[in-house]
């Protein structure tokens, strides 16, 4: 890491933000300078030795969790209140080197899987703004997706870290419940929420969840970690019969036989099991008195202030909170005795498996869908996440390519402890990827960005060039530039890398229309990447435009 460089990814993170104009991901966001000076504290650290393996990264926090010298409202303005201190998990990311930006939207009070019930308005889809963001940490999944950060924590209690990261393209760990600490973090269900980890790539999910695990002394429900199976060379997953995979969004089912596939030539053994023990505990969660938990939690906040249910006070929140309080302490105990029975039967149904495999959840509907029945929507969308943390199970949810354009994804879910034999399946399962730098019309925000994203690809940095390269501005529509190699004579120029599943560069490179191509470009860290080039034939009478530095710079009139 050189110095000046976290400095350097938090400015570029502000303008990223900027950019992107999706003010509901935020419910606050810091104050650049603050951000700027813990980042140059990084750096110094970092040039003296220290060892960060998160510095040069940038962070989100979901509106639940404790980040000092911010407000935590968990989505409600009249519940807000300053922390002394970060929660441990925000005091470990810090640690670590990663800077804190701000805090997220989310459903309010955790409480529910579609991103939409907030007073800060409703966290829209980062690939299609008519679609729900899934919930309840919309504002992490999505502050991520859209390239706003590089990693992001939300909490899970239904599947809140899982959907999200379905419906926007993304990774999102669940942990075993208690490997992360939950002091800091206002409850939704005490004893089964899980702080969870969003981030673009499987890896770095995964290496930031290990930063974070460990007791803290403060959490009466942390665990230590006890390391879990290892990953065997015989593996054996299950997978749903066809009955239980009924009920899927158009091609959804088709998608997951694919990832099946997948998995199987990866050498997994696939098995088909009945899963119905499991489908029926997840209807424990909201239906059965666990949801009381719900209401010990803040259905004295919202009992206290009846005049903003509606205004300040999801009223969707509201109802199922105040739900909780018609169960009695009889009613919670046949529930876990019932619970407790599932369990014994699902685990027999999973013998000899390592893990579950299953779509991560079940459509993605629109804004107005979700309008139009809030509840019903949202139990269809946790149908296979709802189970995990009442039979204290550890799961991940990563991408596997699109459907109609939009993001499909799939969930692994095995036993407690069994973090790390889920992300090596996982590692089996990932679609393939290969890094492309686009330099033009295909940047953020720009005309041809959607063919990207259709292709399924996800935002990864801000780059810039090697100085031996050339723009010029051709005459087509719409407007594009050409980059051309030009040793001893360019300049650097600015761009951006993408992240693009094989399957859909494919289809995306064949589609390419002249005079464009695709070859290396140079990258100014010694990197070369493949991106887009320019045929010399189209230069002609082309006008020269590499003294601006980059394309948006030349749309916005800087001399050329």
């Amino acid at each position: 890491m050189n110095t000046g460089s976290v400095v350097g990814r938090v400015r570029a993170a502000y303008a990223r933000i900027a950019e992107a104009d999706r003010p509901e991901v935020w419910i606050a966001l810091r104050a650049q300078e603050d951000a700027l000076a813990e980042a140059a504290d990084v750096d110094a650290r970092v040039a003296a030795g220290a060892a960060l393996p998160l510095a040069g990264l940038v962070a989100a926090v979901k509106d639940n969790v404790d980040v000092a010298g911010m407000p935590t409202t968990a989505g409600a303005p009249s519940y807000a209140y300053d922390p002394p201190a970060d929660a441990t998990v925000v005091a470990r990311l810090r640690a670590a080197g990663a800077v804190v930006l701000g805090k997220t939207n989310l459903d309010q009070f955790a409480t529910g899987l579609v991103g939409t019930r907030s007073p800060h308005g409703a966290v829209r889809n980062a690939w299609a703004p008519d679609r729900i963001s899934g919930g309840s940490s919309s504002g992490s999944a999505v502050a991520v997706a859209l390239g706003l950060v590089d990693v992001a924590l939300g909490t899970d209690t239904a599947g809140s870290g899982r959907v999200p990261a379905a419906l926007n393209g993304i990774v999102g760990v669940k942990p075993t419940r208690g490997l992360l600490p939950t002091t800091g973090v206002v409850p939704a269900c005490r004893s089964l929420d899980c702080v969870t980890v969003f981030a673009r790539d499987l890896a770095l999910a995964r290496r930031t969840v290990e930063l974070l695990t460990g007791v803290d002394g403060l959490d009466p429900l942390a665990r230590p970690d006890t390391g879990g199976r290892p990953a065997s060379e015989l593996l054996r997953v299950a997978v749903p019969t066809p009955a239980h995979l009924q009920d899927l969004a158009p091609g959804w089912a088709e998608a997951f036989a694919a990832a099946v596939e997948g998995l199987r030539r990866s050498g997994v053994e696939v098995v088909e099991v009945d899963i119905s023990p499991l489908l029926e505990a997840a209807t424990l969660l909201y239906d059965g008195a666990f949801v009381a938990e719900r209401t010990a939690a803040v259905g004295e906040h919202l009992a206290a202030h009846p005049e903003l249910v509606g205004t300040g006070l999801d009223p969707v929140v509201a109802r199922i909170v105040a739900g909780g309080a018609r169960f009695s302490a009889v009613d919670l105990l046949r529930d876990t005795e019932r619970l407790q029975r599932l369990g014994v039967a699902g685990r027999a149904a999973l013998a000899g498996a390592v893990a579950l495999l299953t779509p991560t959840t079940t459509a993605h509907p629109t804004l107005a869908e979700v309008a139009a029945d809030p509840v019903g929507v949202n139990a269809r969308l946790g149908r296979y996440t709802n189970f995990a943390n009442l039979l204290d199970q550890s799961s991940l949810a990563v991408p596997w390519g699109t459907v109609d354009g939009l993001p499909f994804g799939v969930m692994l879910t095995g036993a407690a402890f069994d973090d790390r034999l889920l992300a090596a399946l996982a590692a089996r399962l990932a679609a393939p990827t290969l890094d492309l730098v686009v330099v033009g019309a295909h940047l953020t925000g720009q005309p041809l960005n959607h063919q990207l994203v259709a292709a399924g690809a996800t935002f990864g940095e801000a780059v810039t060039t090697a100085p031996h390269y050339r723009l010029f501005a051709l005459d087509t529509v719409p407007p594009k530039p050409g980059l051309v190699r030009t040793p001893g004579d360019g300049a650097a120029i600015a761009g951006e890398l993408w992240r693009v599943p094989a399957a859909g560069f494919a289809t995306f490179v064949t589609a390419l229309p002249h005079p464009m191509a695709v070859g290396a470009v140079d990258l100014d860290d010694g990197r070369s990447v493949t991106g887009f080039l320019c045929e010399a034939a189209a230069l002609v009478g082309a006008r020269d435009i590499t003294r601006t530095g980059g394309w948006r710079a030349a749309l916005a009139g800087s001399p050329g």
